[in-house]
């Protein structure tokens, strides 16, 4: 099946079978390895990607059902080579171990921060609740949402 995927602003052609999920769609046919294959069943978060601002479960999301629809990874929320406030906050803040999970975390981090600009700990809590580390014990990783939360306010 034929088809064409916006990724990070760019448009990509695709002819893969309307059963393949977006998560392989975007690490096999267009090349983008930065979201990543954990449980395969929507309980880990490290396949997270933003559908239309939204973050979903790329492994149990059809590529087809993103036909149309504007998809970013983290490889799309950088600009001009420059890490993204997230990205850079998780790294100062030490939110990063392993990184599995860190593709994940940051991009369920932007979602929340995109509908709530002053979260507080529970509301970042439950906007990383589909997402699971096993490094880190999240407390660096919340420091470093609430670090760019307020920087963006102040």
């Amino acid at each position: 099946m034929n088809y064409t995927l916006t990724v990070n602003g760019t448009e990509y052609p695709i002819d893969a079978d309307r059963d393949h999920n977006l998560l392989s769609v975007l690490r096999g046919a267009i090349g983008l390895t930065g979201t990543k294959e954990g449980c395969d069943d929507c309980e880990c978060g490290a396949c997270m990607v933003l559908v239309d601002g939204r973050p979903v479960n790329s492994c149990s999301y059809l590529a087809i059902q993103a036909s149309g629809r504007n998809i970013t990874t983290i490889e799309g929320l950088g600009v001009d080579g420059e890490l993204h406030p997230l990205q850079r906050n998780m790294l100062e803040e030490g939110g990063v171990q392993c990184g599995f999970c860190t593709p994940g975390m940051i991009l369920s981090a932007h979602a929340l921060l995109a509908t709530k600009a002053t979260p507080t700990e529970d509301e970042i809590r439950i906007g990383l609740s589909g997402n699971l580390c096993r490094c880190t014990g999240y407390a660096k990783i919340l420091a470093a949402v609430k670090k760019t939360a307020d920087e963006s306010a102040g």
